[in-house]
């Protein structure tokens, strides 16, 4: 099967590689895709969502990057399994931001639901991790 790239990919300057791999890799299940260990550069994937993680070299920097990085943005990534990854990330004893819950959030004249929780990578991008639960009747 041929590896197919999502049409928005966002890339995330991180502060060590191998710290931003494992935490990505064994702590969240993302698939390694392919890497460029020369350029610091990883290409990973978890059931649709895709990220790129490259080691901050200066190239696609817009300004100074300080603790935590990814102020005012969070992303989502919709997984199967939500309780496999909350586990893990116990199991490793991983500081995770808000606890597991079910949310409904109101999507038109529809509610829609979904399992979810927050946790900082290890540069501090926000990360949702989400699953989804389907859709209600807005009572």
């Amino acid at each position: 099967m041929m590896f197919r790239e999502n049409t928005l990919v966002p890339e995330l300057s991180v502060s060590d590689i191998n710290k931003s791999l494992n935490f990505y890799t064994n702590i969240l299940k993302f698939k390694l895709d392919y890497q460029r260990p020369e350029d610091k550069f990883a290409m990973l994937s978890l059931n649709n969502s895709q990220i790129m993680i490259e080691e901050i070299n200066g190239f696609w920097q817009t300004g100074e990057l300080s603790y935590p990085f990814g102020r005012g943005i969070n992303f989502q990534i919709m997984v199967r399994d939500i309780n496999e990854l909350y586990e893990s990330l116990k199991k490793y004893q991983y500081p995770i931001k808000m606890e597991i819950e079910e949310n409904w959030y109101r999507a038109g004249t529809k509610l829609r639901g979904q399992k979810e929780f927050l946790v900082m990578d290890p540069d501090g991008y926000l990360l949702r991790l989400a699953q989804n639960l389907g859709e209600r009747e807005n009572e």
